[in-house]
């Protein structure tokens, strides 16, 4: 998959827009309120879930196209940390959104 800047746009957007509904979720929350629809185990919920596994997946695209990117155009050495961080931290948000899935799945 190549990371065009329109690639790079829409997973940035797709990214940005799940953090917001997770910020919003976690804030009405502590209200004693939240988003049920999103951690049910309805077909509402497995299709977001599956969604957010699909735009984490995306993000390594992203992350490798960083350390590419960086690499080609010669960023200092202490640059390196950034790339390896951006992909760990991708890493295990993918692991945690899967176990969500398979958590919702599991419990249908």
């Amino acid at each position: 998959i190549k990371a065009t800047e329109n690639f790079k746009l829409g997973v940035c957007a797709a990214t940005g827009g799940i953090f917001l509904l997770y910020m919003v979720n976690m804030i009405m929350h502590m209200f004693g309120s939240g988003i049920p629809f999103i951690h049910n185990s309805g077909w509402f919920g497995i299709g977001f879930s599956a969604f957010v596994v699909v735009i984490a997946a995306l993000n390594l695209v992203l992350d490798f196209d960083f350390i590419e990117n960086a690499s080609d155009h010669g960023a200092p050495k202490y640059m390196e940390w950034v790339g390896a961080f951006g992909l760990m931290v991708t890493l295990v948000w993918l692991y945690i959104e899967i176990l969500h899935l398979l958590m919702k799945l599991r419990s249908r």
